[in-house]
């Protein structure tokens, strides 16, 4: 169907309304599928893919079966990790066995040296997109005066130790030449993501966008949020006297005090890798990756996505169990 709707001229995103998928999935399948000159056929489409999962069938290690297989294989292509994959597999089949499989088992599965030599290797699904495993390491903030700044040292512990809902971390993923860029907020017990485009990496146009994201977010769901030290943070304390948020400051180069954030922002690297001009993304597709990112289960919420998890936490606090 999706090879008719494009020669019909439907957009990606009416597509993947269709299809019950993200616009940037539509996208990247038309990208990975399309015939020369950008036109893409079914019978084509089908054709690699019938190819790719005949490569894998002759693998040392299979997937288990042929149900655990196109449930990994699919959400790969959603941009699940492969640890999100099996935990929500345990999840979503909690007595069977038969749906049974590690994040370990799907690594070694991806990492076969003939699952690397086919057409369209199903590494470069993963956020990363390396052949090889690497460590993450966070970008490091830079030092700066902030008029009126509160030090992460006299934040409340019940912040720190995630005892209470609606603290969040900010930060700006800073685009091609520092020109611009996104803003995100991510909170911390949920790590539910908001991003809003900033034109201009300034105080006045950040603070701007804070207010504008955080003016969605009912009150019990906005209490503090923790910054880094950035040029762009001098303005703080207007969310204080516009919004009644505390605001904090991490320490000068420990981007690892705001680490919720620096993880959130590396999901949106994925997509939006350095050297990206977001003055070139629109914030329909910026929006589009967002949502994605919170809809993916998490290990460390028990395979619950941050939407899911931030609506529950929502709702307690709210009184409404």
């Amino acid at each position: 169907m999706l090879a008719i709707w494009k020669a019909e001229g439907v957009s990606n995103k009416e597509c993947g309304r269709r299809l019950g998928r993200s616009t940037s999935t539509v996208g990247r399948e038309l990208k990975r599928n399309s015939w020369k000159g950008g036109v893409y056929v079914a019978i084509h489409a089908q054709g690699r893919a019938d190819k790719r999962e005949k490569v894998s069938a002759y693998s040392k290690q299979e997937l288990k079966n042929p149900d655990v297989y196109e449930y990994v294989t699919e959400r790969l292509r959603w941009g699940w990790s492969s640890d999100q994959i099996a935990g929500r597999l345990k999840l979503d089949y909690p007595k069977d066995k038969y749906f049974r499989i590690t994040a370990e088992t799907i690594y070694r599965w991806i990492y076969q040296e003939e699952q690397i030599k086919i057409d369209q290797p199903w590494y470069e699904y993963l956020r990363r997109k390396q052949k090889k495993r690497k460590r993450y390491k966070g970008r490091k903030v830079h030092r700066s005066h902030i008029p009126d700044r509160i030090s992460i040292h006299n934040r409340p512990r019940i912040i720190e130790k995630r005892k209470q809902f609606g603290h969040w971390e900010g930060d700006t993923v800073e685009g091609k030449g520092h020109q611009n860029g996104v803003h995100t907020e991510v909170e911390r017990m949920s790590r539910k993501i908001l991003g809003k485009k900033v034109e201009q990496i300034t105080s006045e146009v950040t603070v701007d966008v804070q207010k504008q994201m955080f003016a969605d977010v009912p009150k019990p769901a906005r209490k503090s949020t923790t910054l880094d030290n950035g040029k762009e943070t001098h303005l703080h304390f207007k969310l204080r006297t516009g919004l009644g948020m505390e605001t904090y400051h991490a320490d000068p180069y420990s981007s690892w005090q705001r680490g919720t954030n620096e993880h959130g922002n590396w999901h949106i690297r994925y997509y939006f890798p350095k050297g990206t001009n977001f003055s070139e993304v629109t914030e329909e597709e910026l929006q589009d990756v967002i949502e994605e990112i919170n809809n993916r289960p998490r290990k460390i919420l028990g395979y619950l996505s941050a939407n899911e998890m931030y609506q529950k936490l929502l709702k307690e606090a709210q009184g409404l169990h």
